[in-house]
């Protein structure tokens, strides 16, 4: 079979009939082999036998939530590509043989694009279509490196075992930026081709909530993104407060009438360490991420952690925490050179922060290197092959052990037949 529609549905009684016969119309107009698989996510309102009236075939999808129906409808899927769209009429799938032919080009998934192809009036709400869809797809673009245009938009194609390769895990409304953030992490082949949204034939509310689930898409980009989350953030916040400790190590630093002096010092050294622990987490997520199969292993992480072995981050860890402990001397001197009495902050503190900050930074940086070394301790995976493998070792190890019974077996029995006959002639 070549082409599965998958819908998932609840309670969609009013469109769930139309939208079935809209799909299997479009296949047989265009002499496409395929079926329409509703993933049923317990509806009550009898959308299941609509549903098979119309034509389709049915599969009950126990976990709730829209990622969730969805997974359990491309696992019954029967044919080679999938289209998803949602239940509600608000898709034409009438106009499926776009996204097939992009398919039987080589696509492994295509997304259908409302902004390019048309959004009738009352199709979106105005908090969607100019605030929530243009921003988390642009943010979608800007963390990871995709061209789409729509990153939520329901009605998409894909190839069904490319697509069950990813382990797509999420069951709610988030699901749709999981699907495009791991084909293209995966360097898989997506496209993008136009279509319209028309508003629902439903006379209840949709289900989707904007602020939570437009808050679930950000979370899960910013989640599959460390470079956003805590690379780039921290490094900002380190070279700033580099910057400013500084220029305010040797005195204050007077812009027009403000005065930066050790106060401002205090907050710059806090900027460091904050920025330099951000750095450390992004790292600590890409090698985690990497040896459990969340993201691809980035090449680049990979020879900065062949660099930055556990005797190096020791030896840099004690470089920071001798530079550390020189300056805490250093202070005392200082202090001992006043008679040990009261000091002035503004000079004592430009040699206690920095030497704390380095102090601080050098903990980070052992217990950084002690983490990473942890997180690189290769697993023994078993593979498919592996486990072959030991069940043929033991199916012939068991054959072996079983002739070997069978020949002692035998030997038995003739030395028992030799035993017999020569103790006949005796008797007689």
């Amino acid at each position: 079979m070549e082409l599965t529609v998958v819908m998932p549905c609840l309670n969609e009684a009013e469109t769930v009939e139309t939208c079935v016969r809209k799909a299997l119309t479009c296949m047989r107009e265009h002499d496409i082999d395929g079926e329409v698989v509703i993933a049923d996510n317990g509806s009550t309102d009898g959308s299941q036998q609509l549903a098979r009236d119309a034509g389709a075939r049915v599969v009950h999808v126990e976990a709730k939530g829209y990622g969730n129906a969805l997974i359990g409808g491309i696992r019954a899927a029967r044919g080679r590509y999938v289209i998803m769209g949602d239940a509600d009429d608000s898709y034409d799938f009438t106009a499926l043989l776009p996204f097939v032919e992009q398919l039987r080009d080589g696509a492994d998934l295509v997304m259908g694009n409302r902004f390019k192809g048309g959004i009738a009036p009352g199709a979106m709400p105005p908090l969607h279509r100019y605030l929530g869809n243009p921003v988390l797809s642009f943010v979608g673009r800007l963390f990871f490196p995709s061209a789409i245009g729509d990153f939520h938009c329901g009605l998409r194609g894909f190839r069904r075992d490319s697509i069950l390769r990813l382990g797509l895990q999420t069951g709610g409304m988030e699901f749709a930026s999981e699907m495009v953030v791991k084909s293209t992490l995966q360097g898989l082949d997506v496209r993008e081709v136009p279509t319209t949204l028309s508003p629902d034939g439903r006379s209840r509310p949709p289900h989707l909530r904007s602020w939570r689930d437009g808050w679930r898409h950000l979370r899960f980009l910013l989640l599959y993104s460390p470079r956003w989350l805590f690379f780039l953030p921290g490094l900002a916040l380190m070279v700033l407060g580099v910057v400013a400790g500084t220029a305010l190590a040797f005195g204050p630093v007077w812009i027009g009438e403000l005065a930066f002096d050790v106060d401002t010092l205090v907050g710059a050294s806090a900027m460091v360490v904050i920025g330099f622990q951000a750095v450390l987490f992004a790292l600590f997520t890409k090698v985690y991420a990497a040896e459990e199969g969340f993201l691809p292993e980035d090449r680049r992480i990979k020879r900065l952690v062949d660099v930055i072995t556990l005797e190096r981050g020791l030896v840099v860890g004690g470089l920071l925490a001798l530079a550390g402990l020189a300056g805490l001397v250093a202070s005392l001197v200082h202090w001992q050179v006043r008679s040990f009495g009261e000091l002035d902050p503004r000079e004592s503190l430009r040699l206690v922060v920095p030497s704390a900050t380095a102090l601080i930074m050098s903990l980070q940086t052992v217990f950084a290197a002690l983490f990473i070394s942890i997180l690189g301790i290769r697993r023994t995976k078993e593979t498919p092959i592996d486990v072959a493998a030991s069940a043929a070792e033991e199916a012939a190890e068991q054959v072996s052990k079983e002739g070997v019974a069978e020949i002692a077996e035998d030997v038995t029995d003739d030395i028992a037949e030799g035993a017999a006959g020569e103790s006949a002639p005796a008797k007689a």
